[in-house]
């Protein structure tokens, strides 16, 4: 197994493996941490089946049910994503992470490229740890201990010939309140979290003042600095941490033809980052050895390893 770094910031290519060899005892530690580390983790020459896909992705725990995308007849956690002439437009041309508009969103998820486009479909991504790092301290304190409420978005369009299913799923996904700020539960690192597709408003502003912040903050994803494209060919997987990364699929190849399959895993309530207006200082690490951000360098960093100890913080006493 190799590890090739795709960018500075995040992403990595793992090659010379078989992920329908990996199992909890082997191999699955590696790839769990190697997800943690990069948060996005490109696999390419794989060929898993529906059944080894499912398989690798209930390693990372229990496989969600969408209730709006496609889904396999024989395997409902299996989402087959096909385009083609006489499909409609891809709806896909947003900014997101998937399903925030749960209470407890997917931690993770596995797409498979079945049949690629000769041109475009790619994928990008962007690195929402980044995002918040970019941010100045005043505007991160200023964002801890804020909420936001997270629905349905363009997924609502899809339903409205059929309004006693959306008003059945309204039922069962009512919206959801995310923290703004969030604690990874796993790193420990800390998240920008909203999304353009799914983040409707911030909860403790009022309406004029939420709409300009959250633009604001959604317009962070457009930073060139914290992104990755990834291209995709048959037998590519990519492995995304959902709780981290946004991603948005320009329909720049339609019409051509285009399949994938897709698994989600199920993740956790959003834990938020901090339940005060302290400023949560970064430090990176440059060739494993952790250094401190300058106050002048802190909009730069790779590798994040977040100091939550106040070390770094002038008012923090010990």
């Amino acid at each position: 197994m190799r590890l090739e770094r795709l960018g500075p910031v995040f992403g990595a290519e793992l090659k010379n493996i078989d992920l329908s060899t990996i199992t909890a005892s082997n191999g699955f530690d590696e790839i769990n941490n190697l997800i943690n580390q990069h948060e996005v983790l490109v696999i390419r020459g794989q060929r898993l089946n529906a059944e080894e896909q499912l398989i690798f992705g209930r390693l990372f725990g229990e496989l969600a049910v969408s209730p709006f995308s496609p889904r396999s007849a024989t395997n409902p956690e299996l989402i087959v994503l096909e385009t083609d002439a006489q499909s409609k437009r891809p709806l896909t041309d947003i900014w997101h992470a998937d399903e925030t508009y749960k209470l407890e969103p997917p931690k993770l998820t596995i797409l498979k490229a079945l049949i690629s486009p000769q041109l475009g479909g790619d994928t990008m991504f962007c690195s929402m740890r980044a995002a918040f790092d970019f941010l100045s301290d005043r505007m991160q304190s200023y964002l801890n201990g804020l909420t936001a409420r997270h629905g349905f978005g363009r997924f609502r369009d899809l339903l409205e010939t059929d309004l006693p299913t959306l008003h059945k799923i309204e039922g069962q996904l009512p919206r959801a309140n995310h923290p703004v700020v969030t604690l990874h539960p796993e790193t420990s690192a800390t998240v920008l979290y909203v999304n353009r597709h799914f983040t409707e408003r911030i909860n403790e502003l009022p309406d004029d003042e939420s709409r300009s912040i959250l633009e604001f903050l959604l317009q962070q994803t457009a930073r060139p600095e914290i992104q990755l494209r990834i291209k995709w060919e048959p037998g590519t997987v990519v492995i995304w941490d959902n709780r981290s990364v946004q991603h948005y699929a320009p329909p720049d190849y339609w019409p051509q033809r285009r399949r994938m399959e897709r698994v989600t895993v199920e993740g956790q309530v959003p834990v938020p980052a901090s339940t005060d207006d302290r400023v949560i200082h970064h430090r990176i690490e440059v060739d494993g050895v952790p250094a401190e951000l300058s106050e002048e360098g802190a909009t730069f960093a790779r590798n994040y390893e977040f100091n939550r100890d106040g070390l770094d913080d002038p008012d923090c006493g010990t």
